[in-house]
């Protein structure tokens, strides 16, 4: 039985609309992740948005509970019903119907759709909600009723706002299955599993605590996929259910261990964590070291440290993607999409972490050097801070060594971690935006865009915000605030598109453009009073067609990444404006030099083509059908754009595209770099800042030239590497001379010196010599190249400097003379140094004697 499309199309039957599961990150910055069914109809609830056309809805809501104030992450593996990831079938009613259609409904499918046994059945109420216990009666005797306080069945939505009483339903799974103290209604045991919430939402409740009765109450519920299926199934633990014991069953393949209930909780931690990693990383969302990236990057090093417990050294997650896929591909038709390049992430990343865990290990005996008994709770901690150690790892690894661990000086760190992060959580980090958006789509609806046709038109101001988005009949000169026409030529932002800019003629500068619940608004600086009423003319600014150059050049990037990388790249973000575009791609390395100037080269060609650019509307499934790539998380309606250049590029896009791609100018990549762990960026330029680019670039030139002195660059530049490359040579060389000891040889009281200098200039090391030296006869000898330079000093000595040069330069092949007490020569053969060397020592000598 498939639990899941059963819900759906129960629900159906009663009428309620059926929406598709929302991504798992929210509309909401208050959270990282949507952790229940009613997280995307959070702005209904709270009246920031009318109610829809049809007030009841049923969906299937894929949740994560792994971070923040939701966060079942140290459950998961011990518990037979916790999990990072799970789906959340729920029913909802926006003020149309109650207690009694929400209890009869639930009642209905638990025992006629999927047949669960009537007395198996428990439920809790509030205890002041005598209205849900009559109606349960009609269903279920009175003893299987329980009533319980708020802490158990009271749901609000925060310290304000919607509130109300819950009915919990409970399966009992058996007295021989579960008989401890605890498992009892109302026990913290496992015999009796809750497996339904339904959600009274009946009070409005004020900053004073006082709760005030909605005028039109509603309804929200949930109900784990999960648990129920494992009822279904027969298990007793969610984990034992067909979603799960696949993905279990490869895990003892790849390791070749048997896998065993009571010890299995790392198998179970690596089967929950795959289904989230998976997800997350199929929908955008990518390793990092802030917000929802480095939640992910926590779950999955989590699982592959539970893996090392198991006896993996390598990476292995990666290749239980398609497990996951095999069973939730059909729902999620994009799993399967994203398997290639979710694999390859995750693939680094693992092999990244078990770089880490072997870092840690030296960590750990290294301090096994400094202890006699006692491991330090500090390095434990560090081992788990730092290197991501779980503890019951270093546990295993001191008993192997008959050591204990300081545990209480370990739980301290763990608890002043636990208190930073509690204090630290201030949501996702994303602005929240809270205005009266529900007034006016009350009043007015959703404006018309005719900005793809348009770039100047009239229209009526509908109304104006001020700074805090609240209601205001004008804005003065010099305030700022935004503007909602009926009909404007602003492209708000989306897609990695920024919003226009641009006037309003007369009244104010358009600064951003921007969607709120689906309401074009402009952000206004205002020059002249305007006032709800006026109509004004709207001029979008030419950067506009500066924008659309680089979106258009984006979608060729997009196509011919996919043709010259790989069908496993897919898109990670983007953004678009007038001065440049970024793309965020799924792929595994950085690329090499001829890839991009292949890419670059392939995107200039198809400019260079001047191919039409068509924008079509179309139904969904046809889009699809189509081949037209779509970017998950992106909110498509039953019609969608469809943008094509050729049959290069088509794409779902919402954006404002070039009428032919020759419009886009040039296309020249500035820059490729990583993003995280698999995705890679390419920056590049278009149309006006190419041109600028290649202006720069041209005075780089210029300057260089002038630089090196040589209009060509590269001779320049070669002629200055051999110019440093001889004063290297030099600088080496005076180095080593300074390096070498002269010694002095006394003959009759004269110091003589007879030696080769390698380097340095001969005549000035003469006369430092004779600084050095009241009597002194010296002769240096020093090779350059092929060729022999010789210099000869004297002071106050007998011999003569001249005389002496005379007779030792021919030796070498050269000659030379001077005065008394200088001298210098050249010789041309420098095999004969040692000779003359010897025959120059012995003539000084003789003539001192």
């Amino acid at each position: 039985m498939d639990i899941r499309e059963e819900f759906l199309k129960f629900f159906e039957s009663k009428k309620h609309e059926r929406i598709a599961s929302a991504p798992l990150v929210p509309d909401d910055a208050s959270l990282l992740f949507n952790n229940a069914g009613m997280v995307p109809f959070k702005s209904i609830f709270t009246g920031e948005i009318p109610v829809p056309a049809n007030p009841r809805v049923t969906s299937c809501q894929t949740c994560i509970r792994a971070g923040g104030k939701h966060n079942d992450l140290e459950n998961v593996g011990h518990t037979a019903r916790h999990h990072t990831f799970f789906e959340m079938l729920g029913n909802f009613s926006f003020g149309d119907y109650f207690k009694e259609d929400a209890i009869s409904y639930a009642w209905e499918f638990l025992t006629e759709v999927i047949k669960l046994p009537e007395d198996k059945l428990w439920v809790t109420i509030h205890d002041s909600d005598d209205e849900a216990e009559l109606i349960w009666q009609k269903y279920i005797s009175k003893d299987r009723i329980m009533r319980l306080g708020d802490e158990d069945n009271f749901w609000s939505m925060g310290d304000t706002g919607a509130c109300g009483p819950c009915s919990e339903i409970f399966y009992d799974q058996g007295e021989e299955n579960f008989n401890g103290p605890e498992d009892r209604m109302g026990g913290e045991g496992d015999r009796f599993l809750e497996i339904w919430n339904l959600v009274f939402m009946q009070y409005e409740r004020s900053a004073d605590g006082k709760m005030t009765p909605l005028p039109k109450p509603s309804i929200d519920t949930g109900m784990g996929l999960e648990r129920v299926v494992a009822i279904k199934e027969g298990k007793i633990s969610n984990y034992d259910s067909s979603l799960f014991m696949p993905i279990i069953s490869h895990v003892e393949k790849q390791i070749g261990k048997k896998y065993e209930y009571k010890n299995g909780a790392s198998y179970r931690v690596i089967a929950d964590h795959i289904r989230t990693a998976l997800f997350l990383l199929a929908q955008g969302i990518n390793f990092s070291n802030e917000g929802r990236g480095y939640v992910l990057r926590r779950i999955l090093r989590r699982a592959v440290r539970h893996g090392y417990l198991l006896g993996f050294r390598e990476p292995f997650m990666h290749k239980l993607v398609d497990d996951v896929v095999a069973i939730m591909g059909d729902e999620y038709d994009y799993l399967a999409v994203k398997a290639t390049a979710v694999k390859e992430q995750i693939e680094l990343e693992e092999a990244r972490f078990f770089k880490t865990i072997e870092s840690g290990i030296a960590l750990f005996n290294e301090e096994l050097k400094n202890i006699k008994d006692t491991f330090s709770g500090e390095v434990a901690f560090k081992l788990y801070d730092t290197f991501g150690f779980p503890l019951d790892l270093t546990e295993d690894m001191l008993k192997e060594k008959n050591l204990k661990l300081d545990s209480a000086k370990f739980e301290e760190l763990m608890l002043e971690q636990r208190t930073r992060a509690k204090a630290a959580w201030k949501g996702s980090g994303d602005s929240e935006t809270h205005g009266d958006f529900k007034e006016l789509l009350e009043k007015f609806g959703e404006n018309t865009f005719v900005g793809y046709e348009f770039l100047e038109h009239s229209g009526e101001v509908l109304a104006l915000l001020d700074e805090n988005f609240k209601h205001a009949d004008s804005l003065s000169a010099d305030s700022s605030g935004w503007v909602l026409l009926d009909i404007t030529p602003f492209y708000a932002e989306s897609g990695g598109q920024t919003g226009d800019i641009g006037e309003l003629k007369g009244y104010a500068k358009v600064e951003d453009t921007r969607k709120f619940f689906g309401l074009n608004l402009s952000q206004i600086s205002v020059t002249s009073e305007l006032k709800v009423g006026d109509v004004v003319n709207s001029s979008v600014d030419i950067s506009r067609n500066e924008i659309i150059k680089h979106h258009s050049a984006t979608h060729l990037l997009h196509a011919i990444l996919f043709d010259v990388l790989g069908n496993h790249i897919s898109q990670a973000g983007s953004l678009v404006d007038a001065d440049k575009l970024r793309f965020d791609f799924s792929h595994p390395k950085a690329l090499s030099h001829a890839e991009l100037v292949e890419i670059e080269t392939r995107v200039n060609n198809d400019v260079l083509r001047a191919i039409s650019g068509k924008t079509e509307v179309m139904g969904i499934e046809d889009a699809k059908k189509s081949g037209a790539k779509a970017q998950f998380g992106e909110k498509y309606g039953d019609e969608v754009r469809v943008v094509s250049f050729g049959d290069v590029s088509v794409e779902f896009c919402g954006g404002v595209h070039v009428e032919n791609s020759a419009q886009i100018g040039s296309f020249i990549i500035t820059k490729e770099s990583g993003v995280s762990a698999g995705v890679r960026r390419i920056e590049a330029v278009c149309g006006n800042a190419a041109y600028r680019h290649f202006t720069e670039q041209r005075v780089l030139i210029k300057q260089t030239q002038a630089e090196v002195k040589n209009l060509d660059i590269m001779a320049g530049i070669a002629r200055m590497k051999s110019n440093i490359k001889e004063l290297k040579d030099e600088l080496v060389e005076a180095q080593n001379s300074a390096k070498v000891e002269i010694t002095a040889n006394e003959v009759n009281g004269v110091a003589v010196v007879v030696e080769e200098l390698t380097s340095g200039d001969i005549k000035e090391k003469i006369d430092e010599l004779k600084n050095q030296n009241e009597k002194l006869c010296a002769m240096l000898f020093q090779v350059k190249g092929e060729k022999v330079l010789i210099a000869a000093g004297v002071k106050d000595a007998s011999a003569k400097a001249g005389d002496w040069i005379k007779k030792i330069a021919p030796i070498l092949g050269g000659g030379g003379g001077g005065r008394p007490d200088f001298a210098q020569a050249g010789g041309k053969d420098k095999t004969k140094l040692p000779e003359a060397k010897a025959e120059a020592l012995k003539f000084i000598t003789e003539a001192l004697s």
